[in-house]
């Protein structure tokens, strides 16, 4: 299996349930839509909506019942995305190659805007139509673990952490705990939540979430190295940020080459909790070679 064409299917899947879900740019009123659609619809790998399905299927699920919650949880990711880029965070000009929000719309529009694709994911995995088939405990459980990676128990306050360490001295569990909650658990709950709404067993749950918070991580450090070496063609927003910013990063830490051992060794990780699954978890474990290698 093309792990790239495999993950331009699946974004193309992903791309046209958004499309449908996502209100109309001339729905009134229209500016705060135009701003929603703007950052949602200008590129992305779809990395987490695709986990989900991925991991919806390797436990045997049918992927039409998936496609709210991953739509929902690239919602979460892209209102996370335009309030890390304002001026009172990380102030970026660009994100995905065009203007970030703010530079478009001003500061209140993209604050509002994060603020709508936020609400719209939780409206979207409560809509009546949209989990119709779904066992109700698991749409409440799967809820329940969104709500907690992207609040203060998880990516909110791992970006909290992440801006208060700017400048600072901070050990290396610091910085995990910063990695690990600020991308690792939308990540990590992106897997965990196709595997329980397909029905997976709790041991199932279990070394697909170990998986999902292995590749969280090492997605992460791959982002450090890749904002000291990567091209910013490749990457669609500058790079030499976190230098700037006086960011603590896993480079800072362990260099270059301990930190492409680190992300290399939990790719591998992730591969071991996948041993008990069949050829339906191959998608998964070509994504954690992608993550351990991508350069953009």
């Amino acid at each position: 299996m093309d792990i790239r064409a495999y993950l331009q299917k699946k974004k193309m899947l992903v791309d046209d349930a958004l499309d449908r879900y996502m209100p109309t740019l001339d729905a009134y009123p229209p500016t705060i839509h135009n701003a929603m659609r703007y950052s949602l619809f200008a590129g992305g790998k779809r990395l987490r909506p695709i986990l989900t399905i991925a991991s919806y299927e390797a436990v045997g699920g049918d992927r039409g019942c998936v496609l709210p919650f991953a739509c929902a949880i690239e919602l979460i990711h892209t209102y996370s995305l335009i309030h890390d880029d304002l001026p009172a965070m990380d102030n970026d000009d660009f994100r995905r190659g065009v203007l970030t929000n703010h530079k478009v719309y001003g500061d209140a529009v993209a604050i509002l805007a994060g603020d709508a694709l936020l609400t719209e994911a939780f409206r979207l995995m409560t809509d009546s139509d949209a989990i119709s088939g779904i066992d109700l405990r698991a749409v409440l459980d799967v809820i329940n673990d969104i709500a907690n990676a992207a609040g203060a128990s998880g990516m909110v306050g791992g970006q909290n952490l992440d801006l208060e360490s700017e400048g600072q001295d901070i050990d290396l569990s610091d910085l995990e705990y910063i990695h690990t909650h600020k991308t690792g658990a939308l990540i990590s709950v992106s897997v965990s939540t196709g595997a329980k709404l397909g029905g997976a067993s709790e041991e199932e749950v279990r070394l697909l979430s170990k998986y999902g918070e292995a590749i969280g991580l090492a997605f992460q450090i791959v982002d450090d190295i890749l904002d000291i070496e990567g091209e910013e063609a490749l990457l669609g927003k500058s790079v030499g940020s976190d230098a700037k910013k006086q960011k603590a990063t896993y480079p800072v830490f362990l260099g270059i080459d301990g930190s492409k051992k680190l992300a290399g060794e939990l790719t591998d990780n992730a591969i071991v909790f996948l041993e008990d699954f069949d050829d339906k978890a191959g998608p998964l474990r070509m994504i954690a070679r992608y993550i351990g290698d991508r350069k953009g």
